[in-house]
C-alpha cells in the first residue's frame, strides 16, 4: 500500500525538522504511542497499541532514520511486530520546503502488513492507514504551529 499527502506548516523549516527529530513530540503525535525511546541519532524503539477493524494489536518495534538531508528531508522506516496479530512494517519519504514563514512538509508512505491483519482486507487497512497517518500530521501541524507561535 502507497499513500502521500502534504501538511502546510505554520513554521520555519528548521522548527518542522526538530520537531520530527524529537521523541517527545512525535510520542505525542503518533496515534496509540505507549512508548518511544531514542536509542542513537538514527534509531528509536517504539511500543504503538492501534485497532484496526475488529483487530486490536500493541506493536513493539524499531524505526531508523535514513536518507537524512538536515534540514530538507529523510526515509523513515520501522518494522513492528504485534504477536498474534501479526506484523506491520514500512516506511515514509519526508521532505520540507520552506514556502516563506511556514513549510510545506510532503510524504510518501509504504506499508505492509502480514498475519490476522492481512486477512481484514486491503480496503479495510488502507483507509484505517489513512486515517491514522491523518491523524498524526494535523496533530504533529497542531504542535509545531503552536511552538513556533510561541517563539
Amino acid at each position: 500500500m502507497e499513500m502521500n499527502g502534504e501538511e502546510r506548516i505554520a513554521a520555519p523549516r528548521q522548527l518542522v525538522w526538530d520537531a520530527l527529530n524529537d521523541p517527545e513530540i512525535l510520542r505525542a503525535c503518533i496515534p496509540g504511542c505507549q512508548e518511544l525511546e531514542k536509542i542513537s541519532d538514527t534509531e528509536l524503539a517504539a511500543v504503538v497499541k492501534v485497532k484496526i477493524g475488529p483487530v486490536s494489536a500493541t506493536f513493539k518495534g524499531e524505526v531508523t532514520l535514513e536518507n537524512i538531508n538536515a534540514p530538507e528531508s529523510y526515509t523513515i522506516a520501522g518494522e513492528g511486530k504485534g504477536g498474534i496479530a501479526g506484523f506491520a512494517k514500512g516506511g515514509a519519504d519526508v521532505k520540507l520546503v520552506e514556502d516563506g514563514a511556514e513549510t510545506m512538509l510532503s510524504y510518501v508512505v509504504n506499508a505492509q502488513v502480514g498475519g490476522k491483519l492481512a486477512q481484514l482486507g486491503s480496503r479495510l487497512i488502507d483507509s484505517s492507514s489513512k486515517k491514522l497517518a491523518g491523524q498524526f500530521f494535523t496533530k504533529f501541524n497542531e504542535v509545531v504551529s503552536e511552538k513556533a507561535a510561541e517563539v
